[in-house]
């Protein structure tokens, strides 16, 4: 007997789409049986997820799973760091529009977290370039630069001419 691997794991793909391990009810959860399990977004800069990416959504969904198991509700979200520097300069290495190369690539990204078949909450979804998101963290941003809690200062940095970006100095200054 043969082991289809390619069919098993499509049977289950289908299943777990069509029958979520959760989901997640933020009015019908009460607080004590909630669990928020956030990982970073993935910045969509190149064709596809690397490794490193799998790697570690694997272990958060495991965990996510385990307190599922364990009667939690999970809220285990998705997204695209998709407004910054790795995308825009891998835009410019291609020669193409950012927005171009994000909507193919948050294309790609999707299609390949589906396939190793974590238990995302689509539903949820977001990237960091759609208006509806970024108007907030501007407004916040806003609200803390009034408050005294942000302050625009000259500061040495360490800049990286290839990828066009400054980084802070160790320790900060």
């Amino acid at each position: 007997m043969t082991y289809d691997f390619q069919a098993f794991e499509a049977k289950w793909r289908e299943h777990w789409r069509d029958h979520p391990p959760t989901h997640f009810d933020l009015e019908a959860a009460d607080a004590s049986s909630k669990f928020y399990n956030l990982v970073e977004f993935p910045y969509p800069s190149a064709e596809g997820l690397h490794v490193g990416n799998v790697f570690t959504y694997c272990g958060a969904d495991a965990l996510g799973r385990y307190f599922s198991m364990n009667g939690r509700a999970v809220f285990q979200p998705v997204g695209w760091d998709s407004f910054g520097i790795h995308t825009e300069n891998y835009a410019l290495k291609i020669g193409e529009s950012p927005r171009t190369v994000t909507d193919r690539a948050t294309a790609a990204y999707k299609r390949q977290l589906e396939r190793i078949g974590a238990n995302w909450y689509w539903d949820s979804e977001l990237r960091t370039d759609d208006p509806a998101y970024y108007r907030w963290t501007q407004w916040i941003f806003l609200q803390m630069y009034r408050a005294g809690l942000a302050a625009r200062t000259e500061s040495k940095v360490l800049w990286c001419p290839s990828c066009h970006r400054a980084r802070l100095r160790a320790g900060g200054r």
